[in-house]
């Protein structure tokens, strides 16, 4: 590729600091947003799932939305998480974050619990009333999560029809293969076919036409390098790194979950404490040292950047 999309490279998932009493560490949030910037990334997403959206309030969504907004200043373009099973509120959310200067949303489609799902034509409508409403691109997570199944013609058509909608984060089985068909039937409607889950299929989603991936901020600096040399047509080389780091992305994903960067980063003094709220469990000891040993093999720069 002789010129680089515009929506590609590695865009992290910012985790959400607590306080060993389970309160928001706002300054740790301000470290981490610093410590993301200095990790070379292309853009940061906050309220994910891998930053606990799921565990905060919604005074406290609010405070982080500004906090890292502003705290980031331009550096580099946020993405807001506004995921909610209600219109209503994810309109509302959009509206926020596109005023404090997000540079795009990321949703689900609307679902709640195990059974409450919206059927085809409402989450249609959902994603349109969120564009309109907060002005900005719309990233789809498209994630087991939500239990909710998305086609590949229905994600087309919503990239066609719908102005915002832009990027695509493919994290269900076999992405690779729903990325390439998205591709194929949406064509230069696909702005951002996106990888997700901690790069676990990183290599097979660039080879199926993803332009950047949403890992967690573990190891972007050490991920992103191998989607630079993709993009620009050096495959043996980003297999090369991908291979390298494999064994950690592969234990964060299946071992670990979000409490994987919490623990780097703690290690590395970017955060005070690794704490997770109830009833999430912090790491087994042991897995939190077999964790540790494969990050200092590679050595990624939240194990060290505030030592």
């Amino acid at each position: 590729m002789t010129d680089r999309p515009r929506y590609a490279g590695i865009w992290p998932v910012a985790p959400t600091p607590f306080t060993d009493d389970g309160m928001l560490d706002v300054e740790g949030m301000r470290r981490v947003i610093d410590c993301m910037v200095d990790q070379g990334v292309d853009g940061v997403c906050i309220l994910a799932n891998f930053s606990e959206q799921f565990l905060l309030g919604d005074a406290e969504r609010a405070e982080l939305t500004r906090v890292c907004l502003e705290h980031m200043a331009g550096r580099r373009p946020v993405i807001v998480t506004i995921s909610h099973f209600s219109t209503q509120v994810a309109e509302a959310r959009a509206r926020e974050a596109a005023a404090m200067g997000a540079a795009m949303v990321m949703m689900m489609p609307p679902y709640h619990g195990a059974l409450l799902r919206a059927d085809e034509e409402a989450t249609f409508e959902h994603f349109d009333r969120v564009g309109r409403a907060g002005g900005i691109p719309i990233m789809v997570q498209d994630a087991p999560i939500s239990g909710v199944t998305l086609s590949v013609a229905f994600l087309a058509r919503m990239a066609r029809e719908i102005e915002m909608v832009k990027l695509f984060k493919i994290e269900t089985p076999q992405a690779a293969a729903k990325l390439r068909a998205l591709i194929a039937a949406g064509g230069e409607a696909i702005e951002g076919p996106f990888d997700g889950e901690e790069a676990i299929t990183l290599m097979a989603d660039l080879d199926a036409g993803a332009t950047g991936t949403m890992t967690s901020a573990t190891l972007p600096d050490l991920i992103g390098p191998a989607v630079t040399a993709h993009l620009a047509g050096d495959r043996a080389g980003a297999k090369a790194t991908y291979e390298r780091l494999l064994p950690i992305i592969n234990f964060e994903n299946r071992q670990c979950g979000w409490r994987s960067c919490k623990v780097v980063m703690r290690e590395g003094g970017v955060i005070r404490s690794e704490a997770v709220r109830h009833p999430t469990r912090p790491l087994h000891p042991e897995t939190r040292a077999q964790l540790l040993e494969l990050a200092r093999e590679v050595g990624p720069l939240a194990l060290t950047w505030g030592r």
